[in-house]
């Protein structure tokens, strides 16, 4: 018998988030800041939430699914030989929003998806400052959890007075080019993958990320997007493939409304 996805019960993916982003509170919550110059450092706490995060992750994962490989960004040195047959495996960031860490601004996350033939088919992002929750499978749809409050998501069906949502520590000359093909009248910063939740839940319509991204940073939140009613696209206005010789991705382009532009 062969994997089959479609029974996994997401709600055991969405206690392995909230186990790691508690890991992640304890550094974000205990550590001094002030005096860390290389961020990248083995005693820095951000590589420290990193790996703690990516523990609790990679162990309950593989528990769960001892056959099903696991490609953290903790675990890039997987070469691509040993992954271009995996048919199924899971692709985590076991903290995404390096600056938004370092800023102690809340805007981080872990984020876990399941990738079947090349894509995301489920998603969990989970925002641990906020203690929010964000989760989604293809066939069941798209949630938020706020505390003991669950909602569905769904996308804005706007075609003008669009809102843009872009990030606080990368924009680019790129980006503010091409928001202006669009009716675009408003535009918030917000770091780490919650970009792609804000369009979810409807309170942003457009989402342009000029460079590059890693495969952990965008599978769980395109899932999402798209289980709630919006479309992701690369800079060729093709739909993303995951499992790519480089695990870099292109520029992208999200949409709130698929059927819009």
């Amino acid at each position: 018998m062969g994997f089959n996805w479609e029974k996994i019960d997401i709600s055991k993916i969405n206690d392995i988030a909230l186990a790691a982003g508690r890991k992640i509170q304890e550094v974000y919550m205990t550590a001094d800041f002030t005096k860390i110059v290389d961020f990248k450092s083995d005693n820095s706490p951000l590589t420290l939430a990193d790996k703690e995060s990516h523990i609790v992750i990679d162990r309950e994962l593989r528990a769960l699914f001892p056959d099903i490989p696991v490609l953290s960004e903790e675990g890039r040195d997987i070469s691509y030989e040993e992954r271009k047959n995996w048919k199924y495996f899971w692709l985590v960031d076991p903290l995404d929003g390096t600056k938004e860490f370092i800023k102690k601004n809340g805007q981080f996350t872990v984020n876990i998806a399941l990738i079947v033939d090349s894509k995301p088919v489920l998603g969990v992002i989970y925002a641990p400052a906020f203690d929010v929750l964000y989760y989604a499978k293809k066939g069941e749809g798209a949630f938020k959890r706020e505390g003991e409050k669950t909602t569905k998501l769904v996308t804005s069906k706007k075609i003008s007075d669009l809102v843009a949502v872009g990030s606080g520590s990368h924009s680019s000359p790129e980006e503010e080019e091409i928001l202006k093909k669009f009716p675009v009248t408003k535009s918030i910063p917000m770091g780490s993958s919650l970009k792609f939740c804000v369009l979810a839940e409807g309170k942003a319509d457009i989402y342009y990320r000029h460079g590059p991204t890693m495969e952990w940073d965008t599978a769980a939140g395109q899932v999402i997007l798209e289980c709630s009613g919006g479309k992701m696209l690369d800079d060729n206005r093709e739909a993303f493939a995951y499992n790519k010789v480089s695990l870099k991705n292109k520029s992208f382009l999200c949409f709130a409304h698929k059927e819009a532009f």
